[in-house]
């Protein structure tokens, strides 16, 4: 019988068959089993921004496409059409409309990233036991153990095949032993391909690639690297560990390790558990509005401090409140991920609004931020986001050398009306001419 990810068998406990103790076999000795081989998938959303405008407005497709914030902002991603001009990802709005004046740039959806993010995830999280969301559109799967059942390859790619019929989204994958060289494999398989390394093959792909290509290696270490000679991972894996070292320091290892083939297998399973919260107890139960209002907007800068701290994004934000019988309530909602004071306070006080009955004296407020992804360079590149995120990485800064108490903040911000006139301005006069 074959058998696909969407057509797998069920049983019921009745269907299996009983054995008493007696009727098992004995054995003096004992054979183990070979250990099965690791097979990790990732997946990459392909120009995810790109992809959900043109889900969101057709009429994009085909068309040099930029979303980011205008002028002062950078490019968060770009279609394969504005990149033939040379436009990538992280650069100035400015140069990438030099090189692309007819580019069409745009975030109209961007409240729907972290719709279809959860969406993809809800995909994945209903078809496969472990995996790990990276980022908004990035995710690493265990396989291990389905070459036995179905061949961890097809499934990867049958799960892409699901996620792109039911959302749309175009996705890119990879499939080997190890992290990094999965990564690398999805990279080679864009846009929207697969491409898989088996076992025992790592060094036939890795070796012909250039140095640039590995995962976390910048344009610094690519220039050292090249300074000495070394332009392919095979040039890397055939320099003796000590000259590398010479050169690049602690970060030589982990680069020579990896021109071998050889990579972590393990996946971040809890990502969705963790949280980090702070809530505080009052000496008096209080009933003040302003008083409760400016104990939570402490308390989410408090959680918001922790959360840059570990460079993370919040999906995920929830109010609790006691009140002075030991009733307590707890409201959360999802919201588009992000790391910024003013939203998560904007949303604090909402759910609170929502949750607390006028008149009660409130014993104890608590805000907690979960559903964490990495920050990266996507998140904050709209309208004034880069210079908000700065901000308050800067009052961090401040916090981390004198101490929280001594640094309180008011944050101000350009209403989206006039950034989302800019684009309207720019996108008008590129569809006269």
């Amino acid at each position: 019988m074959h058998y696909s990810i969407e057509n797998l068998p069920t049983y019921r406990l009745t269907d299996l068959p009983t054995y008493r103790l007696t009727d098992l076999p004995t054995y003096r000795t004992f054979t183990l089993m070979a250990e099965a081989k690791p097979y990790i998938a990732h997946f990459d959303l392909d120009s995810f921004f790109v992809s959900v405008e043109i889900i969101n407005n057709p009429s994009l497709k085909g068309k040099p496409v930029i979303v980011g914030g205008y002028e002062r902002g950078v490019v968060s991603t770009c279609s394969y059409e504005a990149r033939k001009y040379g436009v990538h990802s992280a650069m100035p709005m400015k140069k990438a409309l030099q090189l692309c004046p007819h580019a069409i740039v745009t975030h109209s959806s961007s409240g729907q990233y972290s719709k279809y993010s959860r969406w993809v995830t809800e995909i994945i999280a209903s078809k496969v036991p472990l995996f790990e969301k990276a980022s908004i559109d990035e995710f690493y799967v265990d396989l291990s153990g389905m070459d036995k059942f179905f061949g961890a390859s097809k499934y990867a790619q049958e799960l892409r095949k699901i996620i792109t019929k039911e959302t749309g989204l175009p996705i890119s994958g990879g499939l080997s032993s190890a992290r990094f060289i999965s990564k690398m494999a999805t990279n080679e398989a864009k846009p929207n391909g697969f491409l898989q390394v088996p076992p025992g093959k790592e060094k036939e792909f890795l070796w012909p690639l250039a140095v640039e290509k590995i995962n976390g290696v910048g344009k610094q270490t690519e220039q050292q690297l090249k300074n000495i000679g070394l332009y392919t991972i095979e040039d890397i894996a055939k320099t003796p560990l000590n000259v590398l070292e010479a050169y690049l320091g602690k970060w030589a290892e982990s680069l020579w390790q990896k021109s071998q083939g050889i990579g972590s297998a393990e996946i971040e399973t809890n990502w969705e558990q963790k949280s980090m919260s702070h809530e505080n107890t009052f000496d008096k139960d209080n009933t003040d509005i302003s008083f409760l209002q400016s104990e939570l907007v402490r308390l989410t800068e408090k959680t918001a401090y922790a959360l840059r701290q570990d460079e993370l994004m919040t999906g995920c934000v929830t109010v609790k409140i006691r009140y002075s019988d030991f009733e307590t309530t707890s409201r959360q909602e999802t919201i588009d991920y992000t790391a910024l004071d003013d939203v998560l306070i904007a949303k604090v006080k909402d759910l609170f609004n929502k949750s607390y009955q006028k008149g009660r004296p409130v014993r104890l407020l608590g805000v907690r931020f979960n559903q964490f992804i990495p920050i990266t360079m996507q998140m904050s590149l709209f309208d004034n986001n880069v210079e908000k995120l700065n901000l308050f990485k800067a009052v961090d800064d401040i916090k981390d050398r004198f101490g929280t108490k001594f640094i309180s903040k008011a944050v101000s911000s350009k209403g989206k009306d006039s950034e989302h006139k800019k684009f309207t301005q720019h996108n008008k006069k590129k569809e006269a001419e």
